[in-house]
């Protein structure tokens, strides 16, 4: 087994809160990076995180948390990035370590914004991180269910399969259940294309359509992303994998799926600018619909799901006449 050294997350939101609980049940110590000094004020006065997933109490002398970027990649081996796709490149413009001989785990569903980059191909291309030095976290999951202990499987994608399996069993406990994958750029591009797809979803749940017609988008939504990994990128896949269609349906159906709920919102007439201030926290599917769209000017897929959701949040489409279409086009 290969060691990793000491382990770090990077980020202050839900899922990064739930990855360090994750993390504490195997590891003495973790570092936690979160960028603003009074919320770790607050963390280590309260021990649970100020802001998210309050319910979970952490033993806060096993932390060590920081404020400096620079400080806390320096002195950590292994560095689980858990923040927001769009604010991942400001956060690393003041890095002034090298990433290239860093485990780098990426836990963020999202596309990085003007690269139009999958995460891992950001730290492969943009900070010289070897294939064999990146991993990326994927569900089917959500942050308040792992918070409550609630069964969860998750998989780890990695081109060296040991590191993989090392990592996965500081996750393993009795209710987080682990499996690895080498379809690193395959279950990232899922893990977007399934935020896409929750907004849909949401979209036609605040237009009162019913589960009926959710079962057929949500089916049409399998086969428009097996066409666009199998064009993106080719490789022997079973698109009925849970960390493929198991994620689709969790955030597509669930409550907790904050792309879900940026949809519906959508779907009762809030523009998309009042939806996205009024939910707090990132909806990573609308940012993916503008990436995947110029991401698929080159591909040319098939894939009017995401089309329609771009159309609604972009184009400023009436949702009612873009579901019409859509729902006619279906079988």
């Amino acid at each position: 087994m290969k060691d990793l050294g000491r382990i770090a997350v990077l980020g202050g939101g839900s899922w990064a809160t739930a990855i360090a609980k994750m993390l504490l049940e195997k590891n003495d110590e973790i570092g936690w990076y979160i960028r603003r000094d009074d919320r770790i004020q607050d963390f280590i006065h309260t021990g649970h995180n100020p802001a998210y997933l309050s319910s979970v109490h952490f033993d806060i002398q096993r932390i060590h948390f920081c404020s400096n970027l620079n400080q806390i990649v320096e002195e950590y081996d292994t560095l689980v990035f858990a923040m927001p796709s769009p604010y991942l490149k400001n956060h690393l413009k003041k890095l002034k370590v090298r990433l290239s001989d860093k485990f780098i785990v990426s836990a963020i569903k999202g596309i990085v914004p003007d690269e139009n980059l999958v995460c891992s191909e950001f730290f492969h291309l943009v900070y010289n991180v070897p294939d064999e030095n990146l991993a990326v976290l994927i569900g089917p999951s959500h942050a308040e269910e792992v918070a409550a202990g609630r069964l969860t499987y998750l998989t780890i994608g990695c081109a060296d399969e040991e590191k993989a399996n090392t990592f996965s069993k500081m996750l393993g406990s009795d209710y987080i259940k682990t499996k690895t994958s080498t379809d690193i750029i395959g279950i990232e591009y899922a893990s977007v294309l399934k935020n896409v797809y929750a907004i849909a979803s949401g979209i036609c749940h605040g237009l009162k359509y019913g589960d009926n017609f959710q079962a057929v988008l949500v089916c049409n939504a399998a086969q428009e992303m097996e066409r666009f990994l199998n064009t993106a990128h080719p490789a022997q896949r079973n698109i009925m994998d849970s960390v493929y269609a198991g994620d689709l349906l969790v955030t597509s159906y669930s409550n907790f799926s904050r792309n879900r709920i940026f949809g519906t919102m959508i779907g009762k007439g809030y523009s998309v600018k009042t939806a996205v201030v009024e939910m707090e926290m990132v909806a990573e599917g609308y940012f993916g619909a503008k990436c995947l769209r110029d991401i698929n000017h080159k591909l040319h897929v098939n894939v009017p799901i995401m089309d329609a959701v771009y159309n609604i949040l972009y184009e400023h489409v009436s949702p009612n006449l873009e579901i019409k279409l859509l729902s006619e086009a279906m079988r």
